[in-house]
């Protein structure tokens, strides 16, 4: 077994290696960009070597500084986690010649299923199902045209070497199929530097499995059964979950000797991912067709840990310093069932354009980090999956760059059952609270609520199937929201109060009632509340078209609240005027508008030069240099579906433009400099 390795990425997997690692009694290196330096893949190892700049192809991508850094630190080996490197057979090489170990595959079975139409051509050898189609070197767009009219429309063009969606169309018409084409060559010779296409039947009500493969030095292989991964968005996943619902013993064993054929023809070594395109017939069965292979650890392998007890990490590791697979076949087994959600820093409602922000608020469920027993997946007793495991690689305070993946955690649990393992991972997401930028959180538990998911009415079309209940969606509300915010403002101030009569703030009157105003804005509108304090000592709120009795208590983990008919338990985070609000309905934002802050100002002006919530740009109605008068505009953007003004605050000289019209900024974010004026 090695002492040292070298783990060439970053964030979640770098951790999720260091552990296992650590467990093992293996030393790692970790290394980092500029904006890495202090990240928690970098606290987590025990020694870290810094790579370069924050762009990717300014340090994680630049494996010849990756390969210094391992040998200056003794390092024997190089765990290269998924993305960046990973799948990069020239790094495979470069490590090999550098006398280091790569954690992964040999490079000629990187590059033979890097290819799609090489590695379908493959796959027709070994006899494993491919979708009908034409992976052919003669890219003639007549012929490829021709094919697609043989094969019968809907028709897929692929990019042979693409990913993530990227130079992927689908063709209805034959008279469409030369435009489409264009523009699938278009896209990947500018993504993937070639432009080669194949040609594949479309297959209808789809389901994409995967099935988790391992081979070692020695010529062994073994599958570690499926993974459903039918919920994407853009052709990336979303959700993950093992087993596969609907899955027979026999087509699950077909799909395994499938996989591991596969795995076997390219000679593979390590951990892989054959991913299959199943079709689901009007009888009920399913036929599954070889998609691609990954080869490397996926992201969602930690599902596959959960049903086996296995640790894939420490089987890579003992794979790749030459020792025998750790089980035979007939030794694994399945256990239950484990969902996998990922979350990601991202608007839904936007077409899940990518976010950035700091986390400002980062509470997560109880749970527990990854740390299998010391015998686990050697020979050994199975470890015994946990109900909720969190995989992340940031902490409260980090800042979520564009630079990288717009992942920031991933939450696994485990049931004995689908359905428990459901309601698990709804209670997770809700107990899981970021404030700071925009998230898919509520997105997920949505897609979990649907009808579809629920039911296991699975395909990779569910999420536009179930768009009605998936987007711009509002659980929350109103009433609780504003009942939640005034609760908040009373719990704050009654800690402040001295212990004094006059102090109080209850409102007490020697006769007659006290009344507060305070007012919000909440989906786009503005909205006036008031707070009468009774003389019984309860508390009549009114907001909007909603009146009722206000009572709450404060928990150590937040607030009991009733409001007008309605129990709830919230937690409240302030970020200036806007109030973040959690319950187990979901999430949404209010802005209680500072009646004091505000005062002297006109309705319209906000007085704010920094942006009230996360949002976009709109305009500027100044330049650097213009002089400008209190409560004159400055700037427009565009905030929970509503325009926002910024107005000058003061008179004085607008110093500098720090956005640009169109730029999305993160609540807070100071938008431009304003310097007074003496008067």
């Amino acid at each position: 077994m090695f002492t040292k390795i070298l783990i060439a990425n970053r964030g979640e997997i770098a951790c999720r290696v260091a552990a296992t690692a650590r467990r093992m009694g293996v030393k790692t290196v970790a290394v980092y960009s500029d904006s890495d330096a202090s990240a928690k893949h970098v606290a987590a190892c025990d020694e870290s070597v810094h790579i370069g700049g924050s762009a990717p192809k300014d340090s994680y991508l630049r494996w010849e500084r990756i390969i210094d850094a391992a040998k200056a630190t003794g390092a024997q080996a190089v765990h290269p986690g998924y993305g960046f490197l990973s799948e990069n057979e020239d790094f495979a090489k470069a490590c090999v010649a550098a006398g280091l170990v790569f954690i992964g595959p040999p490079a000629s079975a990187i590059l033979a299923m890097g290819l799609k139409a090489e590695s379908k051509q493959l796959m027709e050898k070994a006899g494993v199902p491919l979708v009908p189609g034409y992976h052919g070197a003669d890219q003639d767009p007549a012929l490829l045209h021709l094919k697609a009219d043989e094969i019968g429309y809907p028709v897929l063009i692929k990019a042979s070497a693409g990913g993530g969606g990227k130079g992927m169309r689908a063709v209805e018409r034959s008279q469409d199929f030369l435009d489409a084409l264009a523009s699938c060559k278009r896209e990947a010779i500018n993504s993937f530097g070639s432009d080669a296409v194949l040609i594949e039947k479309y297959v209808q009500r789809p389901r994409h499995i995967e099935i988790q493969v391992f081979g070692d030095t020695l010529g062994n292989y073994v599958y570690l059964f499926e993974r459903d991964c039918s919920v994407q968005r853009r052709h990336q996943k979303v959700l993950e979950e093992a087993p596969a619902p609907g899955m027979t013993p026999e087509l699950r064993a077909q799909m395994g000797d499938a996989a591991v054929a596969a795995a076997r023809v390219v000679n593979y070594v390590g951990a892989g991912t054959v991913e299959f395109i199943v079709e689901q017939r009007e009888d009920g069965s399913m036929k599954f067709f070889f998609m691609e292979m990954n080869t490397r650890l996926q992201v969602e392998h930690p599902v596959t840990e959960a049903i086996t007890g296995q640790d894939l990490v420490e089987w890579q590791l003992r794979v790749a310093s030459g020792e025998p697979l750790p089980l035979r076949q007939d030794q694994l087994k399945i256990t239950g069932h484990a969902i996998e959600a990922r979350i990601c820093a991202e608007n839904p409602d936007n077409n899940f354009l990518p976010a950035t922000g700091t986390l400002q608020v980062y509470a997560k469920p109880a749970h527990v980090a990854f740390a299998p027993p010391v015998n686990s997946g050697h020979g050994g007793r199975a470890r015994d999956a946990q109900p909720v495991r969190f995989d992340d690689g940031v902490r409260q305070g980090d800042t979520i760059s564009p630079y990288y993946d717009s992942m920031v955690a991933k939450l696994i649990v485990h049931g004995d059952t689908r359905e428990q393992a459901l309601a698990r991972l709804d209670t997770a997401l809700a107990a899981t609270h970021i404030v700071g930028l925009t998230t898919n959180l509520q997105f997920l538990r949505y897609v979990l609520q649907s009808p579809s998911f629920a039911q296991a009415n699975l395909d990779t079309g569910l999420i536009p199937r179930e768009a009605a209940v998936l987007f711009n969606q509002e659980r929350v509300g109103l009433a609780l929201a504003a009942a939640a915010d005034v609760a908040q403002t009373l719990l704050d101030e009654r800690a402040a109060q001295g212990t004094d009569p006059f102090s109080k703030t209850d409102g007490w009157r020697s006769h007659g009632v006290f009344t507060r105003r305070f007012e919000f804005e909440f989906g786009g509108a503005h909205v006036p509340a008031s707070l009468t304090y009774l003389h019984d000592g309860a508390l009549s709120f009114t907001v909007g078209d909603t009146a009722g009795v206000l009572a709450f208590t404060p928990t150590p983990d937040g607030i009991d609240l009733q409001y007008a008919g309605q129990r709830a338990h919230v937690n409240v985070y302030r970020k200036g005027e806007v109030a973040h609000i959690h319950a187990a309905q979901g999430a949404t934002q209010i802005i209680a508008i500072d009646l004091l802050l505000h005062a002297g100002e006109a309705p319209a002006e906000g007085g704010r030069l920094t942006a009230p919530m996360p949002g976009k740009v709109v305009s500027f109605a100044v330049k650097a240099g213009d002089m400008v008068t209190k409560g004159q505009t400055l700037a427009v953007m565009d905030a929970m579906k509503m325009e926002h003004t910024i107005a000058a605050p003061i008179d004085g000289v607008v110093a500098e433009l720090l956005y640009a019209p169109g730029d999305q900024v993160v609540e807070g974010a100071e938008l431009l400099k304003l310097t007074a004026v003496a008067t």
